[in-house]
C-alpha cells in the first residue's frame, strides 16, 4: 500500500508563479531561476550547441590564451606625439572618430559638432559653419580610431595635429593610442564647438602636449596599469571615476611638472588641477593595447572590440576583422543635471568601452562608491553589477581587485557564448551627452549593450 509523505518541500524551477502557490499554503519552497539558453531561439540554441558542444575544447583553449594576454600584459606608457608623427599615413586631411566607420550623413550631433571642432583647429577651415561643409562634401575624411591601433572617448574626433598617448605592451609587440583628455567644460570630446572648445584643442596642441611629452620623456616608461591597480583599491572604475589614479599620477610626474618652464608650468598645472578624469584616456590607450595582442588569437569567442558612435554599437571577437553592428543604445540607471533628463539624453557613445574587457569600468563597478550612485545607492547593488559581468566573462583579473568583495579580482574576458545564453549583456558605465542642443555633458550613467551584436558575433563563431 502506497503511503504519501506529510511533510514536503518543493524545488521550483522556472515560472515563480507556482513556487508561489505553494508557499502560500504554508510549504517550503525553494525558486531555482532558470530560462530557455538564448531566449529559447532555435537557431542561437543551435549556434549554442555547437560553440559549446563539438568546438567547446578548442575555444576554450583560445579563451585562456586571450585572457592570459589581457591579464599578463604589461602596459607601457612611453610618450606623447601628434597622430600625423605615429600614423604618418593617415590621409592630409583625415579625423579618427570613435565607435564603428560611419558616413558624415549618419553622425549624431554631439559627435558632428566636435568634427567640426576639430576641422577648425586643424586650420583647414575658418569657422564650424564652414568646416560642416568641408565634411558633408568629403573634403575631410572620416576613419574609425580602432582601425588605427587607436582609441578616443564620447563624441572625440581628433585630426592630424592632435597630442596622444603612446603605450607599449612589450609581451605582444603592440602599440596603441589615445587622445590627451581634454577636461571638463566647453569641451569638444562632450560635443562643444563653441570658440572655448575649438581653443582647448589649440591649447593640447601648442602647449599641454609639447610639455606632457617633456614630461613622459623625462620620467620615463610608467606601469599605466600598475598605477590603475592602486586607483582600483582606492575607489576608482577607471572608467566613470579615475581621481584617485589621477592623483597618484601627478604625484608620480610633480618633480618633471614643476621642472617645467614658465608659463607652461602654470597653465599645465591649471589644467591638470580642473580635469578629474585626466587618466581616463592613458587606461583607455593601455587598455586598447592589450585587446590588440589579444585580439590576435584566432578561434576565441571573446570580445576584444567594443566600441560605440553615437549612431552605431559594434563589437568584434579576437581573431576576427569583422564588425557586428547595431544601434547605438541609450544610457539607463542615470543620474542628470537639473533640468535634463532621457528626453534630452544621446544614447551612447564613444570607445571607452573598452576598458569593459580589461577588467576595468562596470567590471569594477563593486569596489566604487561613486559607480553604486548610479546603480541604487548601495554597495550591494554595485556589488551584484560585477557579479553579472562575472556570469558573462571567461575569468578574473589578477591585477585588480576589489576590497569591498574580499579583494576578488574583476571579470575578465567577455565571453559571447555567454552573454547569448543567459542573456545578461555588458553594462558600461559613461557619460551622458545633450542629443541636439551643443550644451555637452548632461549627465552619467550605465549604458546596457544591445543583444543583436553578441548574437550576430556568435553565428559567425559557430560558422
Amino acid at each position: 500500500m502506497l503511503t504519501l509523505p506529510t511533510d514536503v518541500a518543493v524545488v521550483n524551477v522556472g515560472l515563480p508563479m507556482f513556487a508561489d502557490s505553494v508557499r502560500e499554503q504554508g510549504v517550503p519552497v525553494q525558486q531555482v531561476d532558470w530560462s530557455p539558453p538564448a531566449g529559447g531561439d532555435p537557431a542561437l540554441v543551435a549556434a549554442l550547441t555547437t560553440v559549446f558542444g563539438p568546438r567547446a575544447a578548442e575555444i576554450d583553449a583560445a579563451n585562456a590564451e586571450v585572457v592570459r594576454r589581457l591579464d599578463e600584459g604589461v602596459p607601457s606608457l612611453v610618450g606623447v606625439s601628434r597622430v600625423d608623427e605615429v600614423l604618418p599615413g593617415l590621409g592630409e586631411r583625415t579625423l579618427l572618430h570613435c565607435g564603428p566607420s560611419i558616413t558624415w550623413e549618419r553622425v549624431c550631433d554631439p559627435l558632428r559638432r566636435s568634427m567640426r571642432a576639430a576641422v577648425v583647429a586643424e586650420g583647414w577651415a575658418s569657422d564650424v559653419e564652414a568646416a560642416g561643409r568641408l565634411l558633408a562634401d568629403g573634403s575631410v575624411t572620416l576613419a574609425p580610431a580602432n582601425a588605427h591601433d587607436a582609441v578616443v572617448p564620447m563624441a572625440s574626433a581628433v585630426g592630424p595635429s592632435t597630442p596622444v598617448w603612446v603605450v607599449d605592451c612589450p609581451q605582444g609587440g603592440t602599440r596603441a593610442y589615445a587622445p590627451v583628455n581634454q577636461g571638463p567644460g566647453e569641451v569638444p570630446w562632450f560635443g562643444r564647438e563653441t570658440p572655448a572648445a575649438i581653443e582647448r584643442l589649440r591649447f593640447l596642441r601648442d602647449v599641454a602636449g609639447p610639455a606632457l611629452g617633456r614630461v613622459v620623456g623625462e620620467a620615463g616608461p610608467l606601469d599605466v596599469f600598475a598605477l590603475a591597480k592602486q586607483g582600483v583599491a582606492m575607489g576608482d572604475d577607471l572608467h566613470m571615476r579615475t581621481q584617485a589614479t589621477t592623483n597618484l599620477l601627478i604625484r608620480t610626474w610633480l618633480p618633471q611638472l614643476a621642472a617645467l618652464p614658465s608659463p607652461e608650468r602654470e597653465q599645465v598645472a591649471r589644467f591638470l588641477a580642473g580635469n578629474h578624469l585626466f587618466f581616463l584616456t592613458i587606461a583607455m590607450a593601455g587598455a586598447r593595447s592589450l585587446t590588440a595582442w589579444a585580439g590576435q588569437v584566432p578561434g576565441s569567442s571573446i570580445v576584444t572590440t567594443m566600441s560605440r558612435n553615437g549612431t552605431d554599437f559594434g563589437i568584434r571577437l579576437a581573431g576576427s576583422d569583422t564588425w557586428h553592428v547595431t544601434d547605438s543604445p541609450p544610457v539607463g540607471d542615470a543620474l542628470y543635471n537639473a533640468g535634463m533628463g532621457p528626453d534630452d539624453a544621446a544614447p551612447d557613445i564613444g570607445d571607452s568601452a573598452v576598458l569593459e574587457l580589461t577588467g576595468l569600468g562596470g567590471p569594477a563597478a563593486g569596489g566604487s562608491p561613486a559607480v553604486a550612485g548610479f546603480l541604487g545607492g548601495t554597495m550591494a547593488a554595485a556589488a551584484e553589477a560585477t557579479d553579472r559581468f562575472a556570469r558573462i566573462s571567461s575569468g578574473r583579473s589578477s591585477r585588480f581587485t576589489l576590497p569591498p568583495m574580499g579583494f576578488v579580482g574583476t571579470p575578465l574576458g567577455v565571453d559571447v557564448r555567454r552573454v547569448v545564453e543567459l542573456g545578461i549583456r555588458p553594462q558600461v558605465t559613461t557619460g551622458i551627452l545633450h542629443a541636439s542642443d551643443g550644451s555637452g555633458q548632461v549627465g552619467a550613467g550605465v549604458a546596457t549593450a544591445p543583444a543583436a551584436c553578441f548574437e550576430a558575433a556568435l553565428r559567425e563563431l559557430a560558422g
